[in-house]
């Protein structure tokens, strides 16, 4: 077996021996559920790489005795998932439990491809798993998505990762046969990032690296991973601190920090367009009202990053970025409709429409007054008519606070003190 890459050999075959994803695989985890039971809906496994969603698929077939086919969204095409469907059908015998179909890196098969799955997931021909890197929400359609649960599974901690490494040096074969001392593991953990697949790639590096006796320090991880080192790694743990880096820049209204971490993101590969989705949800959460121009700019920058791509888009990007950056910040909108969906989703009475602002499309809604006193804002002097627009339960009760410590915002609560007086105060 010489030739099986370590994370291969040590790939767990149980769930006892799954390092890591305590609240999935734990005492009362969902996946503890489906071995109990032998129930198991069609779900998605979305998280970093090297955090086991392959092997979390192959454990729940083998541990349930399920048939098991698997595509590989980069390879595969509509003509691979016709002919495992109809595989899969003529697995299905009399009651038995539908096989599985695990399709890694989901988020790349296209609407056709996904498309091509929805019917044989509804009909039970297989039960799906996927496995993506990606958020599902965005990547996946919806359709197929309200078909599946999602579990996200979390980068490894330093004591994941410590135990994986006690399990490498104790149990392979190999590794069992050098003479490997461990004085120092943060480097060794530190380059893994939370990835089971790159600290067990790690360790075979620096043991391969010199005959007889390794002694593992920082140090000598250092020196061996020296050549490999990325700035940025668009499937590790760096992707998250640096996405989340240039955000918080943004927002704070930095925009050399901001370009910087743009700049590590894109000479690492990122997807321009993941940037450029990034971008608007900026200009709406944390510019808003104080410059609706963002939205608009972010926008426009969203659509030329798909008409026009790399290498261009990075200008287009950056200009974005830094006016994004320079821009006044305000969360008002934000924090209003965060605000009123709080209160729609706690508030279970049905709270009625005030009747003046009922359509009558019939008689008998009009006899009953639907319509009755509404007041056509625009035969009023300035374009406005006091009346109420709350149900009468909520009436007064204020979701927009606008910020007055910037001038756009200030302005509009001028404007709304003028029309409502105190009735918003």
């Amino acid at each position: 077996m010489p030739n099986i890459p370590l994370a291969e050999r040590l790939r767990p075959r149980t769930i006892d021996e799954y390092i890591g994803q305590e609240h999935l695989v734990g005492k009362n985890g969902v996946f503890r559920k489906f071995f109990e039971t032998g129930n198991v809906p069609s779900f998605i496994l979305w998280g970093p790489p090297g955090v086991g969603k392959t092997t979390l698929a192959k454990i729940v077939a083998t541990q349930l005795e399920r048939p098991f086919f698997t595509l590989s969204a980069v390879t595969s095409g509509v003509k691979d998932v016709r002919e495992v469907i109809e595989s899969a059908r003529k697995q299905r015998f009399f009651d038995q439990k539908a096989p599985l179909l695990f399709i890694d890196e989901i988020h790349r098969f296209n609407k056709s491809q996904q498309d091509s799955l929805l019917g044989a997931v509804e009909q039970g021909v297989f039960t799906l798993i996927g496995a993506t890197t990606e958020n599902p929400s965005f990547e996946v359609i919806s359709p197929l998505l309200s078909r599946c649960q999602v579990y996200i599974l979390k980068s490894l901690e330093d004591k994941d990762l410590q135990t994986l490494l006690d399990r490498a040096l104790t149990t392979d074969t190999e590794l069992k046969e050098r003479d490997i001392e461990v004085t120092e593991t943060g480097a060794l953990f530190r380059f893994s990032g939370g990835d089971a697949r790159k600290l067990l790639n790690i360790l075979e590096i620096v043991v391969g690296a010199t005959d007889g006796k390794v002694t593992i320090t920082d140090r000598y991880v250092t020196d061996c991973l020296q050549q490999n080192i990325a700035l940025y790694d668009k499937n590790g743990e760096q992707h998250y601190d640096v996405i989340s880096a240039f955000i918080k820049s943004v927002r704070g209204s930095d925009p050399n920090a901001a370009i910087y971490y743009l700049a590590r993101m894109l000479a690492g590969g990122e997807e321009p367009r993941f940037l450029a989705r990034r971008l608007v949800i900026l200009a709406s959460e944390d510019i808003g009202l104080a410059n609706p121009n963002a939205l608009l700019l972010a926008n426009a920058c969203f659509d030329t990053v798909h008409k026009i791509g790399m290498p261009e888009a990075r200008i287009t990007l950056a200009e974005t970025t830094i006016y994004l950056a320079t821009s006044p910040k305000s969360n008002s909108a934000y924090m209003a409709i965060n605000k009123a969906m709080s209160l729609v989703e706690r508030d279970t009475t049905n709270r009625p429409v005030p009747l003046h602002l009922r359509n009558a499309p019939t008689r008998l809604m009009d006899k009953a007054g639907y319509g009755k006193g509404y007041k056509y804002a625009h035969d009023y002097a300035g374009h406005f008519a006091e009346q109420e627009f709350l149900p009468e339960s909520l009436s007064g009760t204020k979701f927009y606070e606008p910020d007055t410590q910037n001038a756009a915002e200030a302005k509009i609560a001028e404007r709304m003190a003028q029309l409502w007086k105190d009735k918003y105060q």
